[in-house]
């Protein structure tokens, strides 16, 4: 219980006393995500070309996954901390899941639309360039970017479902290991079988989430309706929905697969071909 307090009164001490209601201030956040992440996925090749002989050796296209699949872990390590004081900490929001806000979770809301404005522009430009579509993948970040602008333009909706929404990304740190290890032909070693227990295990996690947001915001219906707009409450369920009777499921499955039998089916036909060159893949370049 004093650990408890302690984590309270740390979250409280922070400084997200920002005016929130100013337009000027929202833009400012939402563009300062976007900044952020971009920066990450910047950093990402930058930091890859120099140490990584695997990475080196990519397709240009597996080269933008490598750099996105980065920035998402980063996106999805903020996502489970915010994730998780929501949902076990913040007592305002545990109190009032509906409508009740927090400075500190309008601010995280902010910057995670950023995040998906980034995540949807590098998404569609990699498409475009490389005339690859990943439906389901598109359908996920148009549901999230929608989802957080109208949670941004409503200024009475709460904040407990948009932040215990945003757990739904605890498996993508996990993902993006399982990913470049993969890449790298490491994926016999015991490390990434064991991150990859641990990933399948986290979407079971996300299966159980969707099961609590769902009876949060049925038992709380009238109340929902009353605080947001109809239309806005459709599109939630809509994108719940989705993602519980197909995106996690078949997530879930191809994860599980994965493990089975390690393959990249998001790029199949180099997939043989990362396999086999063993684990020498990840090389650290030496200063010369």
């Amino acid at each position: 219980m004093a650990a408890h307090r302690d984590l309270v009164a740390a979250l409280s001490s922070l400084d997200f006393d920002l005016d929130y209601s100013s337009w000027h201030n929202r833009q400012i956040l939402i563009a300062g995500g976007f900044l952020f992440y971009m920066g990450i996925f910047v950093f990402s090749h930058l930091a890859s070309v120099m140490l990584f002989a695997t990475y080196r050796s990519l397709l240009a296209k597996e080269k933008v996954f490598w750099n996105l699949a980065a920035t998402r872990a980063v996106f999805g390590v903020q996502c489970i901390g915010a994730g998780l004081c929501a949902l076990l900490l913040d007592p305002v929001l545990l109190a009032d899941q509906i409508t009740g806000q927090q400075g500190w979770a309008f601010f995280t809301i902010l910057i995670a639309t950023g995040f998906f404005v980034f995540e949807n522009l590098a998404l569609h430009i990699s498409h475009y360039v490389f005339w690859t579509f990943d439906i389901l993948l598109a359908v996920h970040h148009f549901f999230a970017f929608i989802g957080y602008f109208g949670a941004v333009i409503s200024s009475s909706a709460g904040h407990y479902l948009p932040m215990v929404t945003l757990l739904l990304e605890m498996s993508t740190p996990f993902t993006c290991i399982s990913w470049m290890l993969l890449k790298a032909g490491w994926s016999q070693t015991l490390f990434w079988k064991v991150n990859q227990w641990i990933m399948i295990h986290m979407f079971h996690c996300r299966m159980v989430l969707t099961y609590h947001l769902w009876w949060v915001s049925l038992y709380n219906l009238e109340r929902l309706l009353r605080s947001v707009s109809p239309l806005y409450v459709a599109f939630f369920f809509v994108g719940l929905t989705l993602v519980t009777l197909l995106l996690n499921p078949y997530w879930t499955y191809k994860k599980t697969q994965q493990l089975l039998t390690s393959a990249d089916w998001n790029f199949e036909s180099t997939a043989k071909k990362c396999s086999r060159q063993g684990n020498g893949g990840i090389g650290i370049k030496k200063s010369e």
